[in-house]
């Protein structure tokens, strides 16, 4: 889970998560002033604050943070701000469980929804993960979304090639198309945010996405 100012959110969802669902719950916290960090502490998590001088922003650090402590197989990428459902969790596992390398809670199969999209968001999680499809022969419905579990190894392989602005998410979905990876999906809401503040910025991060998606589709590997 990475926050920042995230303790309305966090609240909500937190108490909704059964431990034995998972074998660690690692929250990385961007050093929120809002009791987050203290809260997740309360609860048992392993929390990680994001040091000062880290070189760049965003959740791309926050993944890199948590992957020094990880010790599981397999993460599950969970938003702690409300549009994350906890009660996926258990089919998230499961469907992992038949040997996939990657599965995502999709906004868009057989009738989910984003609560949350805008006009411009909502166009855009459309545009790129077509793009994804078009260019890579992937076979997503959503291509962007964080909630979603896959293979460690994955991170090791490819950790050093991500645009950090446009994030893991959208990069894993790239990369395990272009590599045949096994990719599910299952369908899930996206329930608007509880508190805080919209961290993604749509016209920075939708231009990094779509440098992301050229480079990819320039390379040669």
């Amino acid at each position: 889970m990475p926050a920042l100012n995230e303790i309305e959110g966090l609240k909500a969802v937190a108490p909704r998560i059964k431990r034995e669902w998972v074998d660690e719950i690692i929250l990385v916290d961007g050093r929120s002033t809002d009791g987050t960090a203290e809260y997740a502490k309360s609860l048992g998590y392993h929390v990680i604050v994001e040091r000062e001088n880290k070189k760049g922003e965003g959740l791309a650090d926050a993944y890199h943070e948590a992957m020094k402590h990880l010790t599981s197989d397999v993460v599950i990428t969970f938003s702690p701000d409300g549009n994350s459902i906890p009660e996926n969790i258990p089919r998230l596992i499961d469907k992992m469980k038949k040997g996939y390398d990657m599965v995502i809670v999709s906004r868009y199969l057989d009738g989910a929804k984003s609560e949350d999209d805008d006009l411009i968001t909502g166009f855009g999680n459309w545009m790129f993960t077509r793009m994804v499809n078009f260019l890579f022969g992937g076979h997503y419905t959503d291509s962007l979304v964080m909630f979603r579990a896959w293979k460690t190894s994955l991170f090791h392989t490819w950790s050093e090639s991500v645009a950090t602005d446009a994030g893991y998410e959208l990069f894993f979905s790239i990369r395990c198309a272009k590599f045949g990876k096994k990719v599910g999906e299952i369908p899930g809401d996206e329930p608007k945010r509880i508190g805080g503040a919209r961290k993604m910025n749509p016209l920075r991060n939708g231009f990094a996405a779509l440098c992301l998606i050229l480079s990819e589709r320039l390379k040669h590997e």
